[in-house]
């Protein structure tokens, strides 16, 4: 008993394959194909929703006079599952995309028409250049300008995270403890010698203390998520607090 499925045929040693005709088609032949709905859509005669991806059966066939840069243009013919009403829709080669033709309306999609309103301004925008020399000559300057102006606010952002990368939060903090170190003989004159130099409290310690808390602030904000640098400017920043109320402590005792 032979095989169920045979993969291989039996040819006899006199075949020929230049001898078997070759069939003749139609140029309007149509052939029964399986697709799925390659947009949604609402019929027209009873209204149903059908929607992208649902699969039917479909006849296929070219469009006779229509090509597109020589490619072929093919139209499908599918029914409404719940009316059976023709619907019939063709390939769209320019745009990538399909066109239904007859017994359907396409779901309305905002992005296409935004796509489609931005493709029609380009189109007219290069009309107009092809008719006035100097529209175009003025486009392509406030072009140039344009990207003249994003290169330049990348170069500052580029440099500013180049700056922040640098930052060694190690490095700031020895410079900060020499400068106070330089200036720790000003700092801790006592209100007496203070008054006695004719120099308010008020004129040496507090705006000292300000400007080193600030500055503290923001390498605080800069560290961002930097633990161990996070840390160590906090503790700055509770020294420099102290320093500013010892300084307002001291004011005090000299006006009493």
């Amino acid at each position: 008993m032979s095989e169920r499925k045979v993969l291989n045929k039996y040819f006899p040693p006199d075949f020929a394959p230049a001898i078997i005709p070759r069939r003749k088609m139609a140029n309007d032949a149509q052939y029964k194909v399986r697709l799925m709905a390659p947009f949604s859509m609402r019929c027209d005669t009873c209204g149903d929703y059908i929607y992208k991806g649902k699969k039917f059966n479909a006849r296929k066939e070219k469009v006779e006079g229509e090509y597109y840069l020589g490619i072929l243009i093919f139209r499908f013919y599918i029914r409404c599952p719940k009316c059976s009403a023709e619907i019939t829709f063709k390939t769209d080669p320019k745009n990538t995309d399909y066109v239904c033709e007859h017994g359907a309306q396409r779901n309305f999609k905002p992005w296409r028409e935004e796509t489609d309103g931005k493709e029609l301004q380009r189109l007219e925008k290069e009309k107009a250049e092809e008719n006035n020399p100097m529209k175009a000559l003025e486009n392509r300057t406030v072009a140039s300008k344009v990207e003249m102006d994003i290169l330049d606010a990348l170069g500052e952002i580029r440099t500013r995270n180049v700056a922040s990368e640098r930052m060694n939060a190690a490095d700031f903090l020895e410079r900060l403890q020499k400068g106070r170190e330089r200036k720790e003989p000003d700092d801790t004159l006592s209100g007496k010698t203070a008054a006695n130099k004719g120099v308010s409290v008020s004129d040496w310690a507090t705006p000292v203390s300000k400007a080193k808390r600030g500055a503290v602030q923001l390498l605080v904000v800069a560290a961002g998520s930097n633990k161990k640098a996070k840390t160590a400017l906090l503790q700055t920043k509770a020294q420099v607090d102290s320093m500013l109320n010892n300084g307002k402590k001291n004011q005090q005792e000299s006006q009493d």
